[in-house]
């Protein structure tokens, strides 16, 4: 018991995430990027200072126009809960596995060069009719023709690929499906590393799913690839201080549930939890357990 409470002190002051705390508390419960491959005709993304990717002038100034702030993906436009129903099939389809890169890369290697460079004007005219429905608040609409654009536009056009991934992450946090649009973020940046924004926005959909240690790590990387950041520095310092009491109170928790666990094992002898005394050693943080025969008469 001592050593499991030293070993339960240390993990708190070390951060742990609240993963390992939640698998501590079920005692007796059971114990239980892709290669960055580029069509013949594909200019590699630029690098700015900081690590950057820079897209094409025209196509960085539509991102910026259409989400300029990751806040407003959740500030305005989210569904209400009674206008979020969704038929089953339409749930099946928004929660099913992405194909991998490589493999579409594999599917299309006979594919002739101007074969893949028309499927990739179809998919830019996609893209734009996204972007304009994205901008009149018609979000599922924006949702499936960036969807639509994704089966068209070929797998060597890592950049187009990585910005429609971002754009319909964008579109779906307006339509409060969090855990799907993180999906799309993590997969535009396994095709594109340095792309800030998808890093931003997955950092703000880790917060607002209360993974804030996913989140801190999202933004400690943004700020190494540019530390002009405000948002990424703010939350830099915001969010350890958040983790820490988060992980207070999951150690609160915890103990409560072992004093419970505790006294249903000693209540056949006629002890209680309370017949053990915890004290912390205030210097090197260690816990010792003394013994009480009366602990209500210890009290008077």
């Amino acid at each position: 018991m001592i050593a499991y409470l030293d070993k339960l002190n240390m993990e708190s002051k070390n951060a742990v995430p609240p993963e390992k705390l939640i698998e501590d508390l079920k005692l007796s419960e059971e114990q239980n990027g892709p290669s960055q491959s580029h069509c013949s005709n594909v200019d590699s993304p630029q690098t700015a200072k900081g690590g950057a990717s820079q897209l094409p002038e025209s196509e960085a100034k539509e991102e910026d126009d259409l989400f300029h702030d990751c806040n407003d993906s959740f500030a305005s436009g989210m569904v209400e809960k009674n206008n979020n129903v969704e038929t089953e099939g339409a749930a099946s389809s928004e929660t099913q596995t992405e194909p991998d890169e490589k493999y579409l890369l594999e599917l299309e290697k006979d594919i002739p060069e101007e074969e893949k460079q028309k499927r990739r004007n179809e998919s830019t005219k996609l893209k734009e009719e996204g972007n304009e429905q994205f901008k009149k608040g018609e979000y599922k609409e924006a949702e499936d023709s960036y969807a639509k654009a994704l089966q068209i536009c070929p797998a060597c056009y890592n950049t187009e690929r990585s910005i429609l991934y971002s754009n319909r992450a964008a579109a779906r946090m307006k339509q409060d499906k969090k855990d799907v649009a993180i999906t799309d973020c993590s997969i535009a940046l396994e095709l594109n590393p340095n792309y800030i924004k998808a890093l931003l926005r997955r950092a703000e959909l880790y917060e607002k799913t209360e993974k804030l240690d996913e989140a801190l790590e999202d933004y400690k990387n943004v700020l190494e690839k540019d530390p002009s950041i405000h948002l990424a520095r703010e939350a830099c310092m915001r969010l350890p201080r958040q983790i820490e009491e988060r992980n207070e109170k999951l150690k609160h928790e915890m103990l409560g549930k072992l004093k419970d666990l505790g006294n249903l094992v000693l209540r056949p002898f006629g002890l209680s939890t309370d017949n053990f005394q915890v004290k912390q050693d205030s210097s090197s943080g260690s816990y010792s357990i003394n013994f009480v025969q009366n602990p209500s008469n210890n009290n008077r």
